[in-house]
This record gives structure tokens, sequence and C-alpha cells, in this order.
């Protein structure tokens, strides 16, 4: 957190201004989330909480390291007129870990908003639908849903949708998949759902989590118009979906997860299978086709977020990011990457996303 305010004050921002939070930390999932994020929110004297997803991966990008934290600031949010928050009560045990705040489940920030990653669970953190992942999915989504109701917005109004899931088949994957998708019409938003290999609480199956963005305008809510581009080049699912794999709004430029799939297909055939570093650069070619149809190219890339195959090596984490910077000129913008034991297929090893200047 220390690093984290430090980041900021560069950008002229401090920890107040951060909307939404996002933590990857180690764990195999039987680390309580409750205790990290009672942790954290001490680092925050003001209310609201940003909206705040914790994460438990296996894996941490180098020796030694336990979390990696990921923050969206708004500079000065909290004295914009128009900001908007949906609460939530702590477990009765955790109460005093943080000083009987509630937790942000949803965080309207101006245009900006945020709803953080959620599970299938009940006020006690117990899990329903145990063993039934689809239901689990109808769950987290009409919780989100609920959620974007509260601060004017609906699931139209969504840039951005990252999820996560057990499974390692496609019909694992496409359940779960069908079930998010129902949500949404089309056109919709940019999308990024990896496989997860641990959930908090045990049981577990999914966490969806949703950025959007929606105007006030004489006093009513109202639906932004973005602009979006799909190359021809650039891959389609292999089922029906209505995301989008590139959105421009408000000078800002969203990508869905790109991944080594065939082009101009909706095959699900994947390119230079098992080869991470070959399918890094083949993938970052989407990327760069997707920037280039907004007119811009890589080196307007804002942020990056790659999840890769990994023993869980710091060389090979070292040999990714070289990888990675072959394909961006210039200075490397903020990046998280999550190494994986296992990706979507033993042989499609990456899926990497970005923001970048529009």
């Amino acid at each position: 957190m220390s690093n984290l305010a430090a980041a900021l004050a560069i950008e002229g921002c401090e920890l107040g201004d951060v909307a939404r939070l996002k933590v990857f930390y180690k764990s195999d999932g039987s680390r309580d989330e409750w205790e990290i994020l009672g942790a954290l929110v001490r680092h925050f004297e003001q209310d609201p909480l940003p909206a705040i997803t914790l994460h438990p991966v296996p894996l941490q990008p180098f020796s030694g390291q336990e979390l990696q934290i990921q923050a969206i600031a708004m500079r000065g949010w909290r004295s914009n007129a128009d900001h908007r928050v949906v609460t939530g009560d702590v477990p009765a045990k955790y109460r005093q870990l943080f000083a009987h705040r509630k937790v942000t489940l949803g965080l309207r920030a101006g245009e900006f908003i945020a709803v953080p990653g959620r599970t299938a669970v009940d006020d006690q953190a117990q899990v329903l639908a145990k063993d039934n992942g689809i239901e689990q999915t109808q769950i987290v989504m009409s919780r989100l849903e609920a959620t974007l109701k509260e601060l004017g917005a609906s699931f139209q109004d969504c840039i951005k949708k990252e999820g996560y899931y057990f499974g390692k088949t496609q019909e694992q994957w496409e359940g779960m998949a069908r079930t998010r998708a129902s949500f949404f019409r089309e056109p919709g938003p940019v999308a990024t759902v990896v496989p997860c290999h641990a959930l908090w609480p045990a049981g577990a199956l999914t966490k969806v989590e949703v950025l959007a963005m929606r105007e006030r305008w004489n006093g009513f809510d109202k639906y932004i118009p973005r602009d979006d581009r799909w190359p021809r080049r650039v891959w389609d699912w292999p089922v029906p979906l209505p995301y989008r794999q590139g959105i421009r709004l408000r000078d800002t430029i969203w990508l869905g997860g790109q991944v080594p799939w065939a082009t101009d297909s909706n095959a699900g055939r994947v390119v230079l299978p098992g080869q991470v570093l070959a399918q890094t650069q083949f993938t970052m070619s989407y990327i760069d086709d997707l920037l280039s149809a907004f007119g811009r190219s890589t080196s307007d890339l804002r942020l990056v977020v790659a999840y890769f195959t990994s023993n869980g090596t710091e060389a090979e984490t070292r040999s990714f990011l070289q990888t990675l910077a072959t394909c961006i000129p210039g200075p490397l913008p903020p990046m998280t990457v999550v190494p994986q034991p296992y990706m979507h297929t033993k042989e499609m090893t990456v899926e990497i996303w970005g923001v970048a200047r529009g």
C-alpha cells in the first residue's frame, strides 16, 4: 500500500482517490479473505471504501511475492456531487477488523461505476448452490444487476466484464458463459474470463466483476454511446456471445481478453499450441490490430493485464515480460501479470487485455 500511495502521488493522486482496487493474493483458497480485506481497509481513512476485489492465485510473478495490487483512481471523486455507493455489512465475527465500517458493493464516481467481484455466498460467507456452476453464475449475475440498478445503471452500461471459473473443458466454460451472456444484449461490453485454481470460500465455482460508465444529464441518468471496432482478422467466440473486442468511450479504449485463436474464425482453433512466448507475440498482434482500428497502437496502452501459463519461476516471468516488451514500443505501461499453472487448455497458454489512450 505504501508503494501504491507513492505511485498515485506521481499522478497527483492519493489513496483516497482510488475508486477500484484489485488484489491478487497467493493462496490455495483456504486463506480467509475477510482478514486480508480488514488489513487493506485500514489504509483508507474515508468512507465509502473503494470497490475492492480480492482474488486468490496459486502463483505470483516474483520470488517471495505474496500479493500484487492494481488500482483505478479518479482525482477528487469524493468532492464530486454525483457519487453514489451501495454498501454491505461485514459478517459479525469480523466487524472489529473493520472498526464497524461497511464494505462497498458498488461505487459510482461521476460517470465511472465499479462493482467488485462477487461469488455466490450468503451474508455469512456460506456458499450457495454448491457444485452447480451455472446456478452460482445466475446468482452472481443477478446480484451484480441489482447493484448496478441501485447506482442508476444496467448491464448495458458496462464497458468491461472480468470473471473467473473452475473448469478445464469447453463444456465447463460454455454453460457458465451462456448464463453470463444471457444478462447482456448486443452490443455488450468487452470481456475477460479465465480459469481459476482457487476461490474463497471453498465451494465457490465462479467470480464476476464489472466496470461501467453512465452520465448524468438534465437530472437523468443516460446511456453513453460508445464506438466499437472488430477487425475481421480478430477471432470470434465458438458460441454466440454479445461481447465486443474493443470499445472506445470518453477517449479511452477498453479491450477484451485476447487469446491465440485462429484469425477470422469462430472455430476456437489454437495457434502455436503450448508455446507461451510465441503465443504472447501472436496475441499481442490482435491487440495491435484492435488499437489500429481506432487509430492507435500498442504504444498508447495505459494498462496491460496478462495471464500466462507458468511453473511459478521468476525466470519464466522475466522471459514473458521481455517478450511483451518487444510488442510495446517505448516505456511499458502499468502492468499486472498473473502466472497460472493452467490456462483454458494445455494448448492455449495466454490471455491479455488492456486499456489504451483513445
